[in-house]
């Protein structure tokens, strides 16, 4: 299994990697403001990389339930400075979280290899053409309904299947809009959309949803269903049980995880391929601070 993205084709078929999240926002759920400024951010990407991250994801919009929208020019104004300056001092993946198209033109331009669309392309009708002459991976992602909306009581008859058919519908249309299949790639918007219910089936039931042989991404970390679960409404509480959905989904050959906490997520899909096939395949990469205390 490969992801195709601008920089590099990532092979899928052993190893998992992690996505780290770096959100240049004041308002996201679990770490809203605390990388606003350029300083910040570019220091919170580098420690994410020491700690294995192979995927950096930088979002200037918030989407977390109830979220209201940005300008186009807020949001470029946030996010591509940082794209620039983590581009020039780093040659790993960079993704633009974001579903405008002139916001995803402007981080291509300043280096990024990866659209992640929450709305499946499906917002601003001009994503798909900016992909396909970019040549950049895409990140496909389910959500019933809008940020500011979806979490009032979604309904469907059959989770797992309507996701799964939205993946198909998807695969087709970007298809024939000229992005080639190798670059696409789908997250099942756990949270987006979704009860608790709703989140449990999708996540039991991951080894089903892939459609042509694309991967898929998970994001869970730190979301509000664990809250639900655990009975804590401290988003870094969350932590823990996302290492344990990380593991537990990696065993389900997810290859992609989208999560705030680098290190444990990257160890933890470390051991579980450790366990499945018998040999750790490469060493974590733990960055020159670990290493000095060795």
């Amino acid at each position: 299994m490969d992801w195709k993205t601008r920089r590099a084709t990532l092979d899928l078929s052993c190893r998992g990697r992690v996505m780290g999240i770096l959100n240049v926002t004041p308002d996201s759920f679990s770490d809203g403001s605390e990388h606003a400024e350029l300083a910040s951010a570019l220091a919170h990407a580098h420690q994410m990389i020491a700690e294995g991250a192979e995927l950096i994801d930088i979002g200037g919009e918030s989407t977390r339930p109830g979220a209201l929208p940005v300008t186009l020019a807020v949001e470029i104004a946030r996010t591509v400075p940082v794209v620039a300056a983590l581009r020039a001092g780093w040659d790993g993946l960079i993704s633009i979280d974001t579903s405008k198209a002139g916001v995803a033109a402007a981080a291509l331009a300043a280096g990024a290899d990866v659209v992640n669309d929450v709305s499946g392309l499906r917002h601003d009708p001009a994503m798909m053409a900016v992909c396909a002459a970019s040549g950049c991976g895409v990140v496909v992602m389910h959500m019933l309904g809008e940020p500011r909306t979806m979490q009032h009581s979604p309904q469907y008859t059959d989770v797992v299947a309507e996701v799964r058919g939205f993946f198909a519908e998807r695969l087709a249309v970007l298809t024939a809009a000229g992005i080639a299949p190798a670059a696409v790639c789908f997250d099942p918007g756990i949270g987006f959309g979704k009860s608790l219910a709703h989140n449990l089936t999708l996540l039991r039931q991951l080894h089903t949803l892939s459609v042509a042989g694309r991967p898929l991404l998970l994001g869970v970390s730190r979301k509000s269903f664990l809250g639900q679960v655990l009975h804590t409404a401290d988003p870094a509480a969350r932590d823990a049980p996302t290492v344990a959905l990380t593991a537990f989904a990696r065993q389900q050959h997810v290859m992609l995880h989208r999560v705030h906490a680098v290190e444990p997520n990257v160890q933890a899909l470390r051991m579980i391929e450790a366990l499945l096939d018998g040999s750790a395949r490469r060493p974590i990469n733990r960055g020159p601070a670990h290493a000095a205390a060795e």
